[in-house]
């Protein structure tokens, strides 16, 4: 049988609401990628170039810490849901994938955004880790249409 859990980063809560939701609907468990260091509204602050999460953008071997570590061996499917920063997922969305064995996984990844597209950070994730199985990526809001969710997982 299929186990799947829900891995999600969120800096404002937006992106927690949104995994929370999607764990619930498909009974899946639910993971938060914490970072060490929590980020502030002055961290998230992107229109000032020295704000933390602008330099985390800018500097393409970026890897936030995380908290803490789980164990995915478990899982056949892997839901990663992430915030878009500048297009692409946040740094510690990179961290997250580079401390996981996730080879041999179906990923699915989502996204929340105020105005971006999810088009440009799955093309991201797809290059740099070609090996993955990432199947697709979806763009949700706060409203789940599930029969839409489910025939995204298939």
């Amino acid at each position: 049988m299929s186990k799947t859990i829900v891995c999600y980063f969120s800096a404002s809560g937006t992106t927690r609401g949104v995994a929370t939701n999607l764990a619930n609907m498909i009974i899946a468990d639910l993971f938060e990628i914490k970072p060490v260091e929590s980020y502030s509204e002055a961290d998230l602050n992107w229109m000032d170039k020295s704000s933390r999460s602008s330099k985390e953008n800018d500097n393409k071997t970026s890897r936030p810490e995380i908290k803490e570590k789980i164990d995915l061996s478990n899982y056949d499917k892997v839901l990663i849901g992430y915030p878009i920063w500048w297009g692409v997922p946040p740094r510690i969305i990179n961290t997250f994938i580079e401390e996981n064995n996730l080879e041999n996984k179906k990923i699915y990844l989502f996204a929340t955004s105020g105005g971006s597209n999810i088009n440009t950070s799955v093309n991201y994730l797809k290059e740099e880790y070609p090996y993955l199985n990432i199947i697709s990526g979806k763009l949700l809001s706060s409203y789940l249409d599930n029969e839409e969710i489910q025939k995204w997982l298939v």
